[in-house]
């Protein structure tokens, strides 16, 4: 999840809120994507109704299902987060890449294993953990893939 927002108070008895934006400029809410924010350590999403801009960091919000006073004030002092997945920050694709243990040759990789926030690539009967503090180089070029991988894990 991604901050972009801090709710600071209530505003009118209809259920508009007043949100503090974090680097987030309030002409770039999407209405037909949801927002979240967290209940009990738990992400809820809200679609935006409407938004009106308050000066260059405010803006007075309107969220689906808060339509009165009560339910904004339940909001007030939480943060507002948008989804952090992003297609441009998928995992790459290593299939058919060469992976290496430094100078060590560990063999080509025939998939990834997407498990949630832990990505391995298969290597043979062998799963390897796809972590960015193990890589130390990506060569597309001669798609080979140099990690510094800890001892003991193949």
């Amino acid at each position: 999840m991604l901050p972009i927002a801090k709710i600071l108070k209530s505003n009118g008895t209809e259920g508009d809120i007043l949100i503090g934006l974090l680097d987030f400029d309030a002409s770039d809410f999407n209405t037909e994507e949801p927002v979240f924010v967290e209940f009990d350590g738990l992400p809820v999403p809200f679609f935006i109704e409407s938004v009106t801009p308050r000066g260059g960091s405010r803006a007075i919000v309107h969220l689906t299902d808060t339509d009165t006073l009560a339910d904004a004030e339940e909001l007030v002092g939480r943060t507002i987060c948008l989804d952090a997945e992003d297609d441009s920050e998928e995992e790459e694709d290593f299939t058919g890449w060469t992976l290496y243990d430094g100078d060590r040759l560990v063999g080509e990789i025939s998939g990834l294993e997407d498990i949630p926030g832990n990505p391995c690539l298969c290597i043979g009967d062998a799963l390897v953990p796809l972590h960015e503090d193990f890589i130390i180089s990506a060569d597309p070029q001669t798609r080979t893939l140099v990690m510094d991988l800890p001892e003991g894990l193949l």
